[in-house]
């Protein structure tokens, strides 16, 4: 199945939301963040920040009032709380993407919400920050959650029946296909790119995530399993493997 990313996903999403625009606007205006937090001393303080950091940043009071605005507006990446009322972050995660929505998120959480962290990342969610931090890692974040390197085209990728096609950015295991969301597809694209070399931790994040600076996560180790659930799933082997004190391979 496409993934959704650039050259994947649904050209056009269900009525009632705009098709997104991800990433800095080729006319050089500054990227349209959505901050989606009901703490009002947040939101505004976020919104001042990102907008004294060059970005043209918005902010809504919750779940329902981030539906109703990604109905009416587009957006190039958003800043989401996980733990709102009525529609968490989590929800309003699987329903942008449902709709097709391809545009970085990034959640907030409070370092007791693992749980609703992990869920997040599932629904689509790129990255994530643990509160309290600091405004200069959220910028750092958004620029390179922002900075989409484009669709390379390449031959078919593959291992043990497992296989790539970043042209198309389809995925299959033995003909069937992989519903790998965008960041799991460009990781598993990069290691097999890659074969036979071991790729750090650190690597994966500037190519996959495109940090290029130092940064605490473990963003890579969680996708790397969500990787291979999926692929367990679908029968296929475990291609990924685990140096340990070093980072991932595709032998």
């Amino acid at each position: 199945m496409r993934t959704r990313g650039p050259g994947g996903g649904s050209p056009h999403p269900p009525a009632g939301l705009p098709p997104s625009t991800v990433g800095l606007m080729a006319d050089t205006s500054p990227a349209r963040v959505l901050i989606v937090d009901d703490d009002q001393q947040i939101r505004s303080s976020l919104q001042r920040g990102l907008r004294l950091s060059g970005f043209a940043a918005e902010a809504v009071d919750g779940g329902p009032a981030a539906i109703a605005h990604l109905a009416e507006h587009e957006v190039d990446a958003i800043v989401l709380d996980v733990t709102m009322p009525e529609i968490d972050g989590v929800e309003v995660c699987r329903r942008i993407r449902s709709a097709g929505l391809d545009v970085p998120v990034c959640m907030l959480s409070a370092r007791d919400e693992v749980d609703d962290r992990v869920a997040g990342l599932r629904a689509g969610a790129d990255d994530y920050l643990v509160k309290p931090f600091s405004l200069e890692e959220l910028r750092l974040r958004l620029e390179a959650l922002l900075r989409r390197r484009p669709t390379v085209e390449r031959d078919v990728l593959g291992a043990e029946g497992v296989e790539v096609d970043p042209g198309s950015r389809l995925a299959r295991f033995d003909g069937a296909d992989l519903e790998l969301t965008r960041r799991e597809f460009d990781l598993l694209t990069t290691l097999l790119v890659n074969r036979g070399v071991v790729l750090s931790r650190s690597q994966l994040l500037a190519e996959v995530w495109g940090y290029d600076f130092d940064v605490q996560t473990n963003v890579v180790d969680v996708f790397v399993g969500y990787v291979r659930r999926k692929l367990e799933a679908a029968g296929a082997p475990n291609i990924v493997e685990t140096v340990r004190g070093v980072g991932y391979v595709v032998r």
